[in-house]
């Protein structure tokens, strides 16, 4: 089925209302506890804590130099917030996952605070909640398969 200009218009529109419902101010990194700013958030959120991710997949993925996200990794891992190990299929390569600090960190420093995203999770029934966030992460998959596409 091809995608329709409702489709895009749909997630045109719907993107800015949870974005305006839900965001919270940029915050300086010398301001914060976690002493991260929105750019080490966005690295975080890229991680997960039991999928492995790969640091030239995820240079690649983001657009930066190697040398720029290995400081910015060595720096996130001082921190406490992520690890580093040899990877099971390669002990060459090196994995990178959330811990459960870099988790609570990213969540303190994202751009959607969120209290304000438990809130307008809880003005949806318990299957329209499960339907929504099955559908954003199909959304973020889309996402993430069109990001490297263009590449």
């Amino acid at each position: 089925m091809p995608v329709t200009n409702r489709d895009v218009r749909l997630v045109q529109v719907a993107y800015p209302q949870i974005y305006f419902a839900c965001h919270t101010r940029h915050i300086r990194r010398a301001s914060t506890a976690t002493r991260l700013s929105a750019a080490d958030s966005t690295l975080l959120a890229h991680l997960d804590e039991d999928r492995a991710t790969r640091p030239t997949e995820l240079a690649k993925h983001l657009g930066l130099a190697a040398s720029t996200l290995s400081a910015a990794i060595n720096r996130l891992a001082k921190l406490g917030y992520v690890t580093t190990g040899k990877a099971l299929s390669d002990g060459r390569a090196v994995d990178l996952r959330l811990n459960a600090k870099g988790v609570a960190a990213m969540q303190a420093s994202s751009v959607l605070d969120a209290a304000l995203v438990a809130r307008m999770l809880t003005h949806l029934s318990s299957s329209e909640r499960t339907r929504a966030l099955e559908g954003i992460g199909l959304l973020a998959k889309g996402a993430r398969l069109a990001q490297g596409a263009r590449k």
